[in-house]
């Protein structure tokens, strides 16, 4: 049975979540990190040297990063579905999985963190706005990709979709403008008609 290390409010650790969903693999999830600590002992250090969440343990196999962790689990129990099995089509899924790690989180977390995790008078509403601002062109060119496909990575729901799906539930649940992304939110739509991401994602932002 896999066992999950990470509280549910986690952003990073909904993805490994959405991805079992998904697989409808058995699982063991265990509260760590947030409020629920759990990340200082010497045992949890062996298991991630960065003392972060989510950690992912598959018998003797620890994976931890939720990026990799979301592929691993692909790769190994969702060939064919998740796990593309041309490389060119998961090489679609792969970049924007990176992308959403490089590009989209920068501006993203000080939105989040600003917002939700950062007491009223001590908001720094200049440098949240500044983020606000600087994510709209980045929402749009997935935009523009999502107006050829119907999913991240062509019209089959893959790897691809769970970082950018994650992302986008904290982004769309919070009070800042947004553009006008309709090829995002027919692919948004699609995602809500989906058991594991509302189980596992489509939960309060905290």
């Amino acid at each position: 049975m896999l066992r999950i290390w990470g509280r549910t409010n986690s952003i990073n650790v909904q993805k490994v979540m959405w991805a079992v969903g998904e697989l409808d693999l058995a699982h063991e999830r265990l509260d760590a990190g947030g409020a629920f600590g759990g990340l200082d002992g010497d045992a949890y250090g062996r298991l991630n040297p960065n003392r972060r969440i989510p950690v992912l343990e598959d018998g003797e196999t620890v994976v931890w990063e939720s990026n990799a962790i979301v592929r691993y689990l692909a790769a190994r129990y969702g060939v064919g579905t998740l796990w593309a099995e041309d490389p060119a089509l998961r090489s679609v899924a792969d970049r924007w999985m990176d992308w959403q790690v490089t590009t989209l989180l920068p501006p993203l977390h000080p939105i989040f963190w600003g917002l939700v995790r950062t007491p009223g008078p001590e908001r720094d509403m200049a440098a949240i706005d500044a983020a606000a601002k600087a994510i709209q062109p980045l929402w749009q060119i997935l935009d523009e990709h999502l107006s050829k496909s119907r999913f991240i990575a062509g019209d089959a729901f893959s790897m691809g979709d769970i970082p950018l799906g994650c992302a986008f539930w904290r982004y769309a649940n919070l009070d800042v403008e947004r553009p006008s992304l309709p090829n995002v939110q027919l692919w948004y739509a699609e995602l809500k008609k989906r058991e594991a991401y509302r189980r596992h994602v489509m939960l309060p932002v905290t």
